[in-house]
């Protein structure tokens, strides 16, 4: 008889696909079941003998089959997946981001129709925040939902705490965060954004920050929160009251030192630095375009993909057919470039040479590429209809971009601005490639 010694399974990668079934050996083996070899002829045997080989008899067919199919199963390495959000049909792409292809789709998502994604430290759980107030958890190893809750009736986007511990949701409907645990969905901490006598404001710019801490702005308050949530039942809250009216978007420096929240109600920027939060809120161009005719604005600019190249902070203008270039010493306008439309996305390539920028309608069919180094345009490309969302890979030798109204996504070489690869995907709106999981603010 032939025994079968399994080493005791320690792995440590809970995405590993082999650890239950050699567990399952491991376990059967420890009652005391051997397989036999198969010339080996087997003895006569009473009753009770038979009872004991249909066990062993299985056992050598399920290990037969295991290794069998072993052979052609897929290994994936999480760090090379992202997620590509169909805003119409409430699904989730997975796509590897080296070959260029879909892997699987999620469906059952609720209302896509502005969502957003963050990824556990691991890279194996991508967290989809529904504009429904769904939090759906994926699972990108086997293509499937592995919890899903609506907690609130309307929501905006969420965070992922600096341990990995804790999703966060900002909230309009009720105007508020909810804290859940990133492994459960358990409700955490609720912390309701009340003002002027009891009423609860939207909440927008919901970023993580060093210190295991959460920014957050309050819309219909003006103001800017921070909840520290070392203890995470009991959040410590910090209010900066007065910043400027209706704060709609907000950016994390990629360090963490800067949060700054993009005003729609009047001029001008707000500035908390994260190092120094005792100095209170700053107030940044209060006086750009204050005099100026006030243009109807077709799309609100995303303040997530603020571009940081260098010195500068490029941003963009709200209304206006200009990116700002703003010096980060000093916090003063350094020039307005001219575009082509009102910019949505300003976003730098990983090495911060190159910025992209895409726009509103009616020229949502183009992207624009300004070189960091002089600030000077480089190229307008073309890529098709509906230029909704970019996502560099996370070492920005290509881009990929969503063309929500082609039904598709196209790939771009950031080197020499040629296009490598599409791919079909049904209204996209928004990519998000498991990298981020190791960013801040993202």
């Amino acid at each position: 008889m032939i025994e079968l010694l399994f080493m005791p399974i320690n792995c440590v990668d809970r995405a590993c696909f082999l650890c239950p079934t050699f567990e399952f050996l491991n376990r059967t083996i420890r009652l005391g079941l051997v397989l036999m070899p198969s010339n080996h002829r087997a003895p006569q045997t009473s009753g009770n003998d038979k009872a004991v080989a249909r066990p062993t008899r299985l056992l050598a067919f399920l290990l037969s089959f295991f290794v069998a199919s072993s052979a052609f199963a897929e290994f994936r390495a999480t760090g090379d997946l992202g997620v590509v959000i169909e805003r119409e049909s409430g699904s989730a792409v997975i796509v590897n981001t080296t070959a260029h292809k879909t892997l699987a789709k999620v469906d059952g998502l609720g209302d896509l129709s502005h969502a957003s994604v963050v990824f556990s430290r691991d890279q194996r759980y991508a967290y989809v925040f529904g504009r429904d107030g769904g939090l759906s958890k994926i699972d990108l190893l086997q293509d499937k939902i592995d919890k899903r809750i609506v907690q609130a009736g309307n929501s905006i986007g969420g965070a992922i705490s600096q341990d990995g511990k804790l999703i966060a949701v900002s909230n309009y409907t009720p105007g508020g965060v909810k804290i859940f645990s990133a492994d459960t969905l358990e409700l955490v901490a609720d912390i309701p954004a009340s003002y002027a006598d009891g009423k609860l404001s939207k909440i927008v710019g919901l970023t993580d920050a060093p210190g295991q801490r959460f920014v957050f702005s309050l819309f219909d308050a003006g103001e800017i929160w921070t909840a520290d949530v070392k203890n995470p039942r009991k959040p410590v809250i910090q209010k900066y009251p007065n910043i400027g009216k209706e704060p709609y978007d907000a950016l994390m420096a990629p360090d963490g030192h800067y949060y700054i929240a993009g005003l729609f109600g009047e001029p001008g920027l707000a500035l908390l630095d994260l190092w120094q939060p005792e100095l209170g809120v700053k107030r940044i161009l209060p006086d750009y375009g204050k005099h100026d005719e006030k243009l109807p604005v077709y799309k609100m600019p995303h303040l997530e993909g603020w571009a940081v190249a260098g010195d500068y902070l490029l941003a963009p203008a709200i209304g206006r057919h200009e990116v700002l270039v703003i010096d980060k010493k000093t916090w003063q306008l350094v020039k307005a470039i001219p575009v082509p439309g009102q910019p949505v996305f300003v976003m730098a390539r990983p090495d911060a040479r190159q910025i992209w920028v895409n726009f509103a309608f009616p020229d949502n069919n183009q992207l624009l590429v300004i070189d960091a180094k002089d600030l000077s345009l480089t190229k307008l490309l073309t890529p098709g209809k509906g230029v909704l969302h970019m996502e560099f890979t996370p070492r920005g030798e290509q881009v990929w971009v969503a063309l929500r109204d082609d039904n598709q996504v196209v790939v771009y070489d950031t080197a020499t601005l040629q296009e490598v690869a599409r791919l079909p995907v049904q209204k996209p709106n928004g990519i998000f490639f498991s990298a981020r999981a190791h960013k801040i603010g993202l």
